[in-house]
């Protein structure tokens, strides 16, 4: 939570220095390449393989075996990346090119995409050795400092946006050496951890080693699995840069207001159902119920937050992101534009939640086969209905960008329903009445909770006008108003907090 808030001060403070503007395209593009990557090596494929095989090399192996895994690993993920950030570096032009070929119409913009690429590609290395230690300290427990870990990333570009920024002549080079001097400072700060464990890597290359063999085998059909809506994401931002100047930065504020409940709740029940799922694969008597308990919890879980989110982002999209964002060179036009987005996005969201929360299914009993057959089939779906959604809207009303973002969150539902599906077919994912029961709660407390936003929310023109202090407390009072009217409905129709503690008492409940 620390994490995602701080990461919305950052982006107001990227609003307030850069907007909408080219330069800010710009930025976007050259910081979201490797925040790609390292979405698919912290938290998406590595993770997904590297989890299990840790698991079970420390239930099978003891401590010596976790610490030569641990060191050959560490070995091979830093050696391939040393090579790939030093071929990004060299060839930064070209990156940009490939990831942004509508930026070839402004020379002036692609060279400064480049030269931004050159300061923040270093941070993928970086980035996903921290997340190499994070996964490890998450195998025994230690969730709290790879939980707290992203916080530094939002306050090294906070900082420089406002000490560093205001002294150089470019203000997006501020922000690239923010992002540098972020993933040195994450890594260093997962380091005391796994020294207190007897873990700190000592990096050797054995491509030989069984466990690093086991989740090289496991990662590379991973890759399309876990992380396909990354790579949809990211497909986005390549066709949004030939869309008109300020289409990447409206789809990555509207993305980011996406992230918070994302970055909050689903990957965080992901980061803590994995170990558990593992755990409970390599049990002597095998999964059994609990197993299935512990994805429905996850399913559960999700529910409760992605639907009252997906109903508030729809009816206070343009108050939100003028609360946020409406400042200093993020004009009342970016407002509008980003909201288009922000909509199409957020009929997404239980999707890209779900995701995060099923794709363990299958990565804690190593099949990463049937989540690559899925992504795949995703990411086909995606590329077909990006010019079915784009150019329709685009002519009619000049918002393709918004296509975009509409067919990214119909794949997401195509992906987490393949997915649902195969893990029920594979019986591992048992039907609960539980669900069903839930659902009959929601919907009205969900619906009580819009009737409440619609009648309490102002005009439009009343938010524009206001100075950012009042808007704020205009914000908060609206949410607070809405969110304890969802809760008390949920409480009066019979959701308890024992219910939600976790997959035991799940099972206990079933």
């Amino acid at each position: 939570m620390a994490s995602r808030v701080l990461g919305l001060v950052r982006d107001v403070v990227l609003a307030n220095l850069v907007g909408a503007s080219s330069h800010a395209d710009a930025f976007f593009v050259a910081f979201k390449i490797p925040n790609f990557l390292r979405r698919l090596f912290a938290e998406g494929a590595f993770a997904q393989a590297f989890v299990p095989v840790l698991a079970e090399t420390r239930e099978q192996g003891g401590y010596e075996a976790v610490k030569a895994l641990v060191d050959r690993v560490a070995g091979v993920l830093g050696g391939t990346l040393v090579a790939v950030t030093a071929f990004a570096i060299v060839a930064a032009p070209l990156v940009a090119m490939i990831f942004a070929p509508g930026f070839a119409s402004d020379p002036e913009k692609l060279a400064l995409t480049a030269d931004l690429i050159q300061w923040t590609f270093p941070y993928l290395l970086l980035i996903s050795l921290t997340g190499f230690a994070g996964s490890i300290l998450n195998s025994y427990g230690r969730f709290a400092v790879p939980a707290l870990t992203p916080v530094l990333l939002n306050l090294s570009l906070i900082g420089a946006g406002l000490w560093l920024a205001p002294r150089m002549q470019e203000p997006v080079y501020a922000l690239a050496i923010g992002v540098l001097v972020a993933g040195c400072m994450q890594l260093l700060f997962q380091l005391p951890s796994l020294y207190g464990l007897g873990l700190t890597p000592r990096p050797r290359w054995q491509l030989s080693h069984p466990g690093v063999r086991r989740i090289m085998g496991l990662m590379v059909p991973a890759l399309f699995g876990v992380s396909v809506s990354q790579i949809n994401l990211l497909l986005d931002t390549v066709l949004a840069s030939l869309l008109p100047a300020g289409s990447v930065s409206w789809l990555y504020y509207a993305d980011r207001l996406i992230e918070l409940p994302l970055g909050v709740f689903a990957i965080a029940i992901a980061t803590v159902i994995l170990p558990t799922l593992s755990t409970v694969q390599n049990q002597l008597d095998g999964p059994g119920q609990g197993f299935s308990a512990t994805l429905q919890w996850g399913i559960e879980m999700v529910l409760l937050i992605a639907l009252p989110a997906t109903a508030a982002l729809l009816c206070l999209a343009e108050p939100i992101l003028t609360t946020l964002f409406g400042y200093g060179e993020f004009a009342p036009k970016d407002v509008s534009m980003a909201a288009y987005s922000l909509r199409a996005y957020t009929l997404g969201l239980s999707a890209f939640m779900l995701i995060k929360v099923l794709a363990p299914g299958f990565y804690a009993r190593q099949d990463t086969r049937t989540p690559v057959r899925i992504g795949i089939i995703a990411m086909v779906s995606n590329m077909v209905l990006n010019p079915l959604c784009i150019f329709p809207l685009l002519w009619a009303f000049n918002i393709g960008h918004a296509g975009l973002a509409l067919a990214t969150a119909a794949s997401a539902w195509l992906n987490a329903g393949l997915l649902y599906r195969g893990l029920r077919k594979e019986s591992v994912l048992q039907q609960a009445p539980s669900l069903t029961f839930l659902l009959r709660q929601l919907v009205p407390a969900v619906a009580t909770m819009v009737a409440v936003l619609l009648a309490l929310n102002p005009e439009l023109q009343w938010w524009q006008g206001q100075g950012a202090m009042l808007r704020a407390l205009a914000m908060g009072a609206l949410v607070l108003l809405g969110t304890l009217s969802y809760v008390i409905l949920l409480a009066i129709l019979g959701v308890r907090l024992d219910h939600l503690r976790g997959p035991r008492e799940h099972l206990e409940r079933q």
